[in-house]
C-alpha cells in the first residue's frame, strides 16, 4: 500500500484523522489561526502606524537644523547676562561663506498680520524668505508657482499665500493667482498657492501663512539687516551636529557674547528628532516580532502536540499499514501532511480576518479625512503563511519519525 503526497486517498485519510480528533483538532487550528491573525494584525498595525508617523514630518528635509537668537546667561566685556541679541545678514553671509558643508539655507523673518482683499480678512503669518526655503520645508504648490530666485534678488512685491487663507479669502484657491492682496497697507500680488501635507509647524502652517521674498519684508517693515532665524541643510554624508561648533565661533565673533555661552543663539538640529522617530519605529518592529514570535511559537507547538497525540492514537493503524507494505517514507508523508493541512487552514483563516480588521480600521479612519494606511501586503501575507507552515510541518517531524519507527509486530499488539 503505498502513499504519496499527491494521492486523493491520502487527502481524504487526512481530513478523516484531524475530524476524528475534533476537539485537539479544534483547539489546535484555532490556536494557529488566532496566532497569524495577532501576527498579521502586529505587522499591518506596525506599518500603518509607521506611515502615519512618517506622513507627519513628509516635506521636510531629514538633515536639517535651525538657529535662531536667544539671551545671554552669562556676562561678556562689560555687558550682564540676560541680553536679548539679534541675528543679522552679516551673520548669515559669515555663515555661508565659511562652512561649505551647508547644502541649502534660508534667512527667515515672520510676523503674525492680517491680509486683506476687498471686504475679506485672514490672520495670517507673514514670512519673508529665500528660495532655498522650498528645499528646506517643501511646499505644496497647488496653484501657480512658489518664491524664486528672481522674486529674492529683485525684492519683488509678489507674494505666496496659503491654501487655507486663500479659501478664507477668495472662496475659491484657483482663483487666487494674479490677485493682489493688502497687507498692513503694502500690496503683493499674488503668484501662486501653497500648503503643507505634514504637521510641523514654523510659528504657523503654511496653509494659514504668506510667503514673499525676505529682502522685501525686510525693506518695507523696516527690519534693517535683522533676521529672525537662520534655516539649513547639510551636504548628504555629514551631520548639522558637526557644524554647530563653527557656526556659534562664527555669531560670536559678531556679538558681544561669550562664546562659551549656549544660550546667547539657540541650535534646534531637526535631524535629531528623526532619529528619535527612526528609533520609535524600530522598537514598534521589534515589539511587533517578539509578541508574533510568543503566539507563532505557541502555535507550532500546538501543532507538534496534536501530531503527538494522533501517532499515539493511530499506533495499531499504523502497524496494520506497516504490515501490508506501507514504507517508512508513507507514514511520514502522511503524518506531515497532516500537520501541513492543519497549519495552512489555520494560518489562511487568521490572515483573512487580520485583513478585514485592518481594513476596517482604515476605512473607519478614512471618514474623519485622516486615514491609516493598515493595509497587510501579498508580500507579508505570504511570508507569515510561509513562516508557520514552515515551522508547522516542522513541528510534526519529531512525531512522523516516531510513527515511522514503530515496529508492525509492537503495533499490531498496542492496545490503546
Amino acid at each position: 500500500m503505498k502513499l504519496t503526497i499527491f494521492d486523493i486517498d491520502n487527502w481524504r485519510e487526512i481530513g478523516a484523522t484531524l475530524a476524528q480528533n475534533k476537539t485537539r483538532t479544534f483547539m489546535t487550528g484555532f490556536g494557529i489561526f488566532w496566532g497569524t491573525a495577532i501576527l498579521a494584525l502586529l505587522i499591518g498595525g506596525a506599518e500603518g502606524l509607521k506611515h502615519f508617523m512618517s506622513r507627519n514630518f513628509e516635506g521636510f528635509a531629514t538633515n536639517a537644523s535651525v538657529i535662531f537668537p536667544g539671551k545671554t546667561s552669562l556676562p561678556y566685556a562689560g555687558f550682564d547676562k540676560g541680553r536679548p541679541l539679534d541675528m543679522n545678514i552679516q551673520d548669515v553671509a559669515d555663515i555661508r561663506r565659511a562652512i561649505p558643508l551647508i547644502e541649502s539655507s534660508s534667512a527667515v523673518n515672520a510676523m503674525m498680520v492680517n491680509a486683506v482683499w476687498k471686504d475679506k480678512k485672514s490672520s495670517v503669518q507673514l514670512s519673508g524668505i529665500e528660495p532655498d526655503y522650498s528645499r528646506i520645508f517643501e511646499p505644496v504648490v497647488y496653484h501657480g508657482r512658489f518664491i524664486n530666485s528672481a522674486d529674492d534678488l529683485n525684492a519683488r512685491k509678489v507674494c505666496v499665500i496659503g491654501l487655507e487663507a486663500a479659501r478664507e479669502l477668495f472662496g475659491n484657491p484657483a482663483e487666487a493667482t494674479g490677485k493682489e492682496v493688502e497687507v498692513n497697507g503694502i500690496y503683493y500680488k499674488v503668484v501662486g498657492v501653497a500648503g503643507q501635507t505634514n504637521e510641523i509647524n514654523i510659528g504657523a502652517k503654511m496653509d494659514q501663512s504668506l510667503f514673499i521674498p525676505n529682502p522685501t519684508m525686510r525693506r518695507c517693515y523696516n527690519l534693517g539687516r535683522n533676521v529672525d532665524f537662520f534655516m539649513m541643510t547639510v551636504v548628504p554624508g555629514h551631520t548639522p551636529a558637526e557644524i554647530e561648533p563653527q557656526l556659534r565661533r562664527i555669531i560670536a565673533s559678531n556679538h558681544p557674547i561669550d562664546p562659551a555661552d549656549t544660550s546667547a543663539f539657540f541650535y534646534f538640529d531637526i535631524s535629531e528628532q528623526f532619529k528619535m522617530v527612526d528609533s520609535l519605529f524600530m522598537g514598534i518592529s521589534f515589539l511587533a516580532l517578539f509578541v508574533g514570535a510568543g503566539t507563532l511559537l505557541s502555535g507550532v507547538i500546538g501543532v507538534g502536540n496534536i501530531m503527538w497525540i494522533i501517532v499515539r492514537e493511530r499506533t495499531h493503524e499504523i502497524g496494520i499499514r506497516r504490515a501490508l507494505g506501507a514504507k517508512p517514507r508513507d507514514i511520514i508523508i502522511q503524518i506531515l501532511s497532516e500537520s501541513s493541512v492543519l497549519t495552512v487552514v489555520g494560518g489562511l483563516g487568521g490572515i483573512v480576518l487580520a485583513v478585514l480588521i485592518l481594513g476596517a480600521v482604515e476605512f473607519a479612519t478614512a471618514q474623519g479625512g485622516n486615514p491609516l494606511s493598515m493595509q497587510l501586503s501579498i508580500g507579508q501575507a505570504s511570508g507569515i503563511l510561509f513562516t508557520f507552515l514552515i515551522l508547522g510541518t516542522a513541528a510534526g517531524i519529531i512525531p512522523a519519525v516516531k510513527a515511522m519507527r514503530i515496529k508492525p509486530i509492537e503495533a499490531l499488539n498496542d492496545r490503546n
